[in-house]
């Protein structure tokens, strides 16, 4: 109720300014407790403990500025970061739109962050603290070597973080999604995986939405033959499906509900290649407990949440938890994890 009298002021103010007063408040709250594990949707996930299958996806907190504060919110875990090696501006602004009659998100934000450095800084503060926290790891947009990049990112962030997410997916850094390419990748996850070297840290894929059934297949052996501990499903799209807003012609990635089909259908798409024999984590569109319920029972052991959070406040969150115990609980399953791939 209170966001929904505060979302109009806030919608006056340029996307990418709302969300840094966003940081800033999160920044300045008390700090909250951490979810508190419902038994009906707390399960093992790539060998990690989640109190409930709902994160904030990359992109909302990219300098690790406000982990906590986002599990008091009711998040299971929190994914900090685009990270890269090197401080980034980005693109040029405005670089982030809001689709407000479509529900969705334009954003071609280029990996903006402070470096590796002051992140790493940051995870390191609160390493006697609980809570799931992965870091999301990219490569500099100048850089002449982008392998070397996420393999010294994983050197940096393996010791300080849950799960490091290998980031190939964006499609706002030139050449980037080639590292989906199944030599290219397969040449990157051995550099990740050899700078991880004997530390505990798992390592997940994010993979862009706009694959064929022939890219999945490859990428899904790939990970497999890799040991990956699991999959992230899907990052922004460059496709526009039938959009009314004025901005749809804005480039970048696009998400938020014009995305949930797609992403939705490509979910599907890596569970039947993957044989269920690699968790995979439910991106894109995800705006209601009915979005999460129908990404779980299609295969995603978690989900990750971000555009709805524009359109309908924080509350969302505890909305989705909430109902998602109800509907464990309904189904007469003893745990969410009956639900994964029941569909």
């Amino acid at each position: 109720m209170l966001y929904s009298i505060c979302r109009p002021l806030l919608f006056r103010i340029p996307a990418e300014t709302a969300h840094r007063l966003t940081i800033a408040a999160l920044s300045a709250a008390p700090r909250a407790g951490r979810a508190a594990p419902q038994p009906l949707l707390c399960q093992r996930v790539a060998g990690l403990v989640f109190p409930n299958p709902v994160g904030i996806a990359a992109g909302f907190d990219k300098n690790g500025e406000v982990p906590d504060a986002l599990l008091g919110l009711g998040f299971g875990f929190v994914e900090a970061g685009t990270v890269t090696p090197r401080p980034q501006e980005g693109n040029p602004k405005p670089r982030l739109f809001r689709l407000v009659e479509d529900n969705a998100v334009i954003n071609r934000m280029g990996f903006n962050n402070a470096g590796s450095q002051v992140v790493a800084a940051r995870l390191a503060a609160r390493q006697n603290r609980s809570g799931v926290v992965g870091a999301n790891i990219g490569a500099n947009k100048d850089s002449t070597d982008r392998i070397a990049d996420y393999a010294a990112m994983t050197r940096i962030m393996a010791p300080l973080a849950s799960y490091l997410t290998v980031n190939i997916s964006s499609p706002n850094t030139p050449g980037l999604r080639a590292l989906q390419d199944p030599a290219a990748l397969a040449e990157l996850l051995d550099a990740v995986i050899e700078a991880r070297g004997a530390l505990p840290t798992k390592l997940f894929l994010k993979l862009a939405p706009d694959l064929t059934s022939t890219d999945i297949d490859a990428i899904c052996k790939i990970a497999i033959d890799k040991r990956l501990d699991a999959l992230i499903v899907s990052n922004t799209t460059i496709t526009r499906p039938s959009l009314r807003s004025p901005l749809a012609g804005e480039t970048g990635g696009l998400s938020g509900e014009p995305l949930r089909p797609l992403a939705l259908q490509v979910l599907r798409n890596f569970r039947s290649a993957t044989g269920g024999t690699l968790p995979l984590i439910g991106v894109g569109g995800i705006a209601s407990v009915d979005d999460a319920w129908a990404r779980i029972c299609a295969g995603a052991s978690l989900i990750q949440i971000y555009s709805a959070l524009v359109y309908e406040g924080p509350g969302l969150v505890r909305r989705i938890v909430d109902g998602l115990a109800k509907r464990v609980s309904a189904a007469g399953m003893s745990s969410i994890a009956e639900a994964v791939g029941s569909a």
